[in-house]
């Protein structure tokens, strides 16, 4: 499955391109995950400093040195400034799953841009990765990223009880998956 991951795969739609995140866009990164509203279900605490966003950076491209992903920087055509990420994670060759992810600075909310974003990915990973199955986990109160992956085809598989631990307590998160049979692109 991962063969493809030697070259770093740009991707480009009507409206934004997805490319590798580098050490340059830190302060872009830095002003999206330090906003309390957008990391209200990300899983982690905002950040604090550029200098955690460094280290991002870094992680981002373990990522997809270690062949265990990819996380694009989302920006929009004629722009090179960051304003989001989207993720393959925790990418399973024998099994040829992976897991996706998205954040998006909220002033680009409400736009269609994450749904582009995703589709794209998806469509990457199922024409090039070989994936036959996508899984997103999403809190519970999350609506508005259960309605994306819905209009983008997953179906909530179930609820996982006690999925993981943050902020002193034990958080559930539903599981998604899209299957390469059920996506159609054209959509």
């Amino acid at each position: 499955m991962n063969k493809q991951l030697d070259i770093f795969p740009v991707l480009e739609t009507n409206r934004i391109r997805l490319r590798r995140i580098e050490k340059g866009d830190a302060h872009d990164i830095f002003k999206y995950l330090s906003d309390k509203e957008v990391m209200k279900h990300y899983g982690t605490e905002p950040f604090q400093t550029v200098d955690e966003a460094i280290r991002a950076i870094s992680r981002y491209e373990s990522l997809f040195t270690e062949k265990r992903g990819i996380r694009w920087g989302i920006t929009l055509k004629g722009d090179n400034k960051v304003i989001g990420s989207c993720v393959f994670y925790n990418m399973v060759s024998e099994h040829y799953r992976t897991d996706i992810g998205f954040v998006l600075s909220k002033n680009f909310w409400g736009q269609g841009i994450a749904q582009e974003a995703l589709k794209a990915a998806i469509k990457y990973g199922f024409e090039y990765l070989n994936i036959n199955r996508i899984e997103a986990v999403i809190e519970p109160p999350n609506v508005a990223s259960q309605k994306l992956v819905e209009r983008l085809g997953f179906l909530r598989e179930g609820l996982l009880r006690s999925y993981e631990y943050y902020r002193g307590k034990f958080d559930d998160l539903y599981m998604y998956s899209l299957l390469k049979s059920d996506f159609n692109p054209d959509e």
